[in-house]
């Protein structure tokens, strides 16, 4: 049973008595399950709202896919994918976050609005990037990484998966912490399926207890990733499970995440998770009014 949490949650994010559910909004043309559905910014921001009204309690506003393999877009695309998204579902009471590995995105989408940087990098991939979270006070999330989606399979290398995810993290989290960022503005990502085999990713979610040691909230996303793909595979043919038809099993990893403490889950179908998140806060809350009661 996980206890209560033992982290000071970042301003400005909701205060709930069980796991946070994330909704994916990707404006992006080549994302490795939605590319093209929500690329334009009406459909996008009609998307969020609809995530909002199944149950998620915060967005993720991306323009840049992070697929293995994936190419980095201009600037100038990125930004114009996704201001007007964060501003229009910010200004309908939402609570955005924006993912972005560029610090000039990152600082205009909290002018127009996101309360939270989502940074696959944990800021590697920019350097201003810290000075802008550090300027702005945003929480910020804090993902392992290792380099660009284009050649990141390459360093899937590791002595120990959990060990060094930790050890790469704290790294990260102290330098950002010189950089003039404030710790209670950091949430930690093991960054599932970014220079990961399925191993290491099984590994990380078996052992989310070292990383919520840390003593800072944790964001599990493990939503549709080709790691789940591959445990569903057909039997006779090898196929992986299409992405769109792993929603049962990501609901599976959320309510496992929320259960080992996770701050909260990062998921494209919001429903199911929602479901799952709140059946393990009534089982949790039930066992402990049991030990309270002597049962």
């Amino acid at each position: 049973m996980s206890n209560s949490p033992s982290f000071s949650l970042p301003a400005g994010l909701p205060r709930l008595d069980r796991c946070a559910v994330m909704g994916v909004v990707n404006v992006t043309l080549d994302s490795f399950s939605d590319g093209g559905l929500w690329h334009d910014p009406a459909k996008a921001i009609a998307h969020g709202l609809a995530l909002r009204a199944r149950g998620a309690d915060l967005v993720d506003v991306g323009g840049e896919s992070t697929r293995p393999g994936a190419q980095r877009v201009p600037e100038e695309e990125e930004l114009r994918r996704v201001l007007p998204v964060v501003r229009e579902l910010a200004a309908a009471g939402m609570v955005v976050s924006v993912d972005t590995m560029r610090a000039s995105v990152a600082e205009q989408a909290v002018e127009a609005g996101a309360a939270i940087v989502n940074d696959v990098s944990g800021g590697l991939a920019d350097p201003a990037m810290a000075r802008v979270v550090a300027d702005t006070g945003a929480p910020f999330v804090v993902m392992h990484w290792r380099g660009q989606s284009a050649d990141m399979e390459r360093l899937a290398v590791y002595r120990d998966v959990v060990a060094d995810v930790v050890a790469e993290l704290t790294v990260r989290v102290d330098a950002l912490l010189a950089a003039g960022v404030k710790e209670d503005q950091l949430i930690l990502d093991p960054g599932l399926g970014f220079a990961k085999t399925a191993e290491h990713n099984w590994a990380l979610l078996g052992r989310l207890d070292a990383l919520t040691a840390l003593g800072r909230p944790v964001l599990v996303a493990a939503s549709r990733k080709r790691f789940l793909g591959t445990l569903l595979a057909d039997p006779q043919s090898g196929a992986l499970r299409p992405a769109r038809e792993r929603d049962d099993a990501t609901a599976a990893v959320s309510a496992l995440s929320a259960q080992a403490g996770a701050w909260a889950v990062r998921v494209h179908d919001v429903s199911g998770t929602a479901d799952a998140v709140r059946v393990v806060a009534a089982w949790q809350h039930a066992a402990r009014q049991g030990v309270r009661e002597g049962l």
